[in-house]
């Protein structure tokens, strides 16, 4: 059923403990497994994903506490995806419905050392390899992409990343959409009024391992002259060496922000009773740092 795989109990096998059987289609198997470590331990919220001979996602989710994934599936081959922070990915065959293997079986994901940390000492964002972008929705269902163009920032690692801290300073006016009418409004008065608020700013003295290449990098942001707590959601891509020989690091963050938050409170609404602009806006960062000496 799976490659690196331990043990088989029979198909609808109930314990004691039991209260509820699953009733499956005639022409449906079920594909059932546990994901657990090298040590036999459950991975929880293990993401998985099956997909069909050529590709198509057919179902995906996370495991449960125990580690364990069931779907029901109409019989046929598949391939099974497991992956899991700070573990090596899964990737095999299995055929559902076949009689000659029913049940359940394991899969034993192998534990990866996560990627290696900057120096202790002072780091600059680079602008031209960063991006800061947002996402936000329009007139209830499109979507509308944009960037900041100018930006700074400087990182200091401190010998215990915990307690390294990073400022990062945006121009307000750079905001790009690629439509100069629309950039134009959200500079003015309804949203940023970058005249009065020409920076955007984000401090953060706060970086908290979630496991892995996982961290939450807690500060403030002020935005439109009012500061919220954020919370951005980051992954550590590891070290590298710049064209000139210069140590570089890379990340990748996201974070969700209520505009009404900020006060940018500005709201047309269509005919049709639906926003202009979504409340909700996406923001994502690719970002490399450079050492300085």
């Amino acid at each position: 059923m799976f490659g690196r795989r331990r043990g088989m109990e029979a198909a609808g096998s109930a314990s004691s403990h039991t209260s509820a059987t699953l009733s499956l289609p005639p022409t449906a198997g079920l594909l059932s497994c546990r994901v657990l470590d090298t040590v036999h331990q459950p991975i929880r919220q293990a993401k998985f994903e099956v997909t069909d001979p050529i590709g198509r996602r057919i179902v995906s989710g996370e495991t449960d506490p125990f580690g364990g994934l069931t779907a029901a599936l109409p019989e046929g081959e598949y391939r099974l995806s497991v992956t899991a922070e700070g573990y090596a990915p899964f990737h095999g065959a299995t055929l559902v419905g076949d009689p000659a293997q029913p049940g359940t079986g394991e899969i034993i994901l192998d534990a990866v050392e996560p990627p290696l940390l900057p120096a202790p000492g002072h780091w600059e964002l680079d602008p031209a390899h960063s991006s800061i972008a947002f996402t936000a929705r329009h007139i209830g269902f499109a979507r509308i992409h944009g960037r900041f163009n100018t930006f700074a920032g400087a990182v200091r690692i401190a010998d215990h990343m915990e307690d390294s801290s990073m400022h990062v300073i945006i121009d307000a006016a750079s905001i790009d959409t690629r439509l100069r009418m629309r950039d134009d409004h959200l500079r003015s008065a309804d949203f940023l009024d970058s005249a009065r608020y020409p920076t955007v700013e984000f401090y953060s003295e706060r970086f908290i391992h979630r496991g892995g290449s996982r961290w939450a990098v807690a500060g403030a942001l002020t935005l439109h002259g009012v500061s919220r707590s954020v919370t951005l959601d980051t992954q550590y891509l590891g070290l590298g060496t710049g064209l000139e020989g210069e140590p570089r690091a890379a990340c990748r963050a996201t974070a969700e922000l209520d505009r009404e938050d900020f006060t940018l409170n500005w709201q047309s609404v269509l005919a049709q009773g639906i926003a202009a602009v979504g409340g909700q806006v996406e923001v994502e960062l690719d970002v490399q740092i450079v050492h300085k000496a």
